[in-house]
C-alpha cells in the first residue's frame, strides 16, 4: 500500500527541500510587507474584575492572551479539560497524507498565560442568571463576564450505523475526530486510490467549522489518483447538503466549473442519513425521500452543534437559523449577547452567518476583548466584526484559492496585486501548508 504522495508536489521543479525553502521565505516576506504593523501597546487596564473563559481551543486561548495583556488585576480563569492543543486547520493536510499526525498536535499549557488560572476540568454549566459556570466536577465559579469558546461537538451518531470506531475501515473516512482519525482516513483513501472503485464525498446538513473542508479533501483525493496513473479506475462523487458548493455564489461556481473540468460530478440536496459498513451502502435524505448509494471508499463529516453546557443554557438563539443547533445569540458586529451584557461569544460557538474557522478567530477575538476591556474602562469600543472569513482551498496538490469573503459574500483581499482569490496558485499552497500555522500560534498568543 502507498502511503505517501508520489509524482511530483511541487509544480515545475520537483520537491526539492530548497525550492521549499526559497518559496516558504518568499511568502513570509510577502506576509511581513503587507499586514499592518504592531500598533504600540496601550497601557493596561486596572481593575479586580471576574473574567471566566469557557473553552481553552483557539477562541479560549487567544481571548486568554489578550485579556492577560490588556488588564493589570484581573482575575482570568479559563476552563478546559483537553491537554493537547489541536491544529485543526491542519486535519486535512494529515488526511490527505500531506503531513504527519504529530504536525497538527501540541500542549495547550503552553499556551496559557502565566497570570491565567486554568481549571482543567469541563464546562458542564452556564448559568448566566446567576454569573456563574459549573464544571463536572461540581466546582462553581462565578465571574463579572464571561467569554464562551467551547467549540462545538461531533454528532456521528446522528448517523445511523457510525461510530468513530470505524474511522480508517470499510472504506471510511473522516478527518475532523482528531490526528489519529485522519492519520487513518489517509490510510483508507490510500487504499481506495490503490484498489479502485466509488468514492463518495459528503458534506453535514448542519452548520460546520471549515465548510471548505469537504471540497479541500474532495479535490486532494482527485489529484492523489491522477498521480498515481489510478484515475481511470476510480470514480469521485460529492454529495452537497444543499442547492450549491459554497456559500459565497461566485466561489461555488468556480468550484462546479473545477468539478466539471475534473469529471467529479456533484449531487445537490443530499444529506447523510445512515450507513452500512457490511455492504458499503450510504443513505441520503433528499428533497424526494431516501436514497440508497453505493460506495468503495465514502468520507464522513458528522453534523456538528454546540455542547450540551451551551444547548442546555439560555445563551442560545431562541429561534431562527441558529436555534435548532444551539448557537449562541450573540450581535454579529460585537460578539456580544443580545440578552446578557457581559457574556461575548467567539469562535465555532457563536451564532453569526459566517466564522467557523480560525481566521474568523482571529477577527473576532480582538473585537469580543476591545468591546470587554471598555466595559470595565467606564468607555465604549467601536471595533466590530463584519464576518471576516478565510479558507485556503486547496485544489491539488502544489496549487490553492485564497478565498476571504465577510456577511455580505464580498471578497475581500489581504493581498492585492499579489494573490487572486480566484486563481489557483502556487503562493496560497505554501501559505496553507507553511505560513498559516506560525499566525495561528502567533494568535493564540495574542500577537496576530
Amino acid at each position: 500500500m502507498n502511503t505517501q504522495p508520489t509524482g511530483p508536489i511541487l509544480e515545475g521543479g520537483g520537491t526539492d527541500a530548497a525550492r521549499r525553502r526559497f518559496l516558504a521565505m518568499a511568502a513570509a516576506g510577502a506576509l511581513s510587507t503587507t499586514l499592518p504593523a504592531q500598533a504600540k501597546q496601550a497601557p493596561r487596564q486596572k481593575t479586580s474584575a471576574r473574567i471566566v473563559i469557557a473553552g481553552a481551543g483557539a477562541a479560549g486561548l487567544a481571548a486568554a492572551s489578550r485579556l492577560s495583556a490588556a488588564l493589570d488585576g484581573a482575575r482570568i480563569t479559563l476552563i478546559d479539560n483537553r491537554l493537547p492543543h489541536y491544529y485543526q486547520p491542519g486535519f486535512t493536510l494529515v488526511g490527505a497524507g500531506i503531513k504527519p499526525a504529530h504536525y497538527v498536535v501540541s500542549n495547550t499549557a503552553d499556551y496559557v498565560p502565566a497570570s491565567v488560572e486554568w481549571v482543567q476540568e469541563r464546562v458542564a454549566e452556564i448559568d448566566p442568571d446567576a454569573n456563574k459556570v459549573v464544571t463536572d466536577r461540581g466546582k462553581s465559579i462565578p465571574y463579572d463576564f464571561l467569554i464562551v469558546a467551547t467549540g462545538l461537538v461531533l454528532h456521528y451518531a446522528e448517523i445511523q450505523g457510525m461510530e468513530p470506531g470505524l474511522i480508517g475501515k470499510e472504506g471510511i473516512a473522516s478527518i475532523y475526530n482528531g490526528p489519529e482519525a485522519a492519520q487513518a482516513s489517509w490510510q483508507a483513501l490510500s487504499e481506495f486510490i490503490d484498489r479502485g472503485g466509488r468514492g463518495v464525498f459528503t458534506r453535514p446538513g448542519t452548520e460546520m467549522k471549515c465548510a471548505g473542508a469537504p471540497l479541500k479533501y474532495t479535490f486532494l483525493s482527485e489529484d492523489h489518483a491522477v498521480r498515481r496513473g489510478q484515475r481511470s479506475r476510480i470514480e469521485i462523487e460529492y454529495f452537497s447538503n444543499n442547492k450549491v458548493l459554497f456559500s459565497v455564489p461566485i466561489v461555488s461556481e468556480k468550484v462546479r466549473m473545477l468539478f466539471r473540468e475534473r469529471r467529479i460530478p456533484a449531487h445537490y440536496e443530499r444529506v447523510l442519513t445512515a450507513i452500512d459498513p457490511g455492504r458499503r451502502i450510504a443513505t441520503f435524505r433528499t428533497p424526494e425521500g431516501s436514497e440508497e448509494q453505493p460506495y468503495d471508499f465514502i468520507h464522513i463529516i458528522p453534523p456538528m452543534r454546540a455542547p450540551e453546557a451551551v444547548r442546555n443554557s439560555p445563551l442560545p438563539w431562541q429561534t431562527g437559523n441558529w436555534a435548532a443547533e444551539g448557537w449562541m445569540e450573540v450581535d454579529r458586529s460585537t460578539l456580544r449577547h443580545q440578552r446578557y451584557h457581559n457574556v461575548f461569544g467567539v469562535g465555532d460557538i457563536a451564532g453569526v452567518p459566517k466564522g467557523k474557522t480560525a481566521a474568523s478567530v482571529k477577527w473576532q477575538v480582538p473585537v469580543a476583548v476591545s468591546h470587554l476591556v471598555a466595559d470595565i474602562a467606564g468607555t465604549t469600543s467601536p471595533d466590530i466584526y463584519e464576518g471576516y472569513t478565510s479558507c485556503p482551498l486547496i485544489t491539488r496538490l502544489g496549487r490553492a484559492m485564497l478565498i476571504e469573503f465577510d456577511y455580505e459574500n464580498n471578497l475581500v483581499q489581504s493581498f492585492p496585486g499579489f494573490i487572486a482569490p480566484l486563481e489557483e496558485l502556487w503562493v496560497s499552497w505554501v501559505m496553507k501548508t507553511m505560513a498559516l500555522k506560525p499566525t495561528y500560534i502567533s494568535m493564540l498568543r495574542g500577537r496576530a
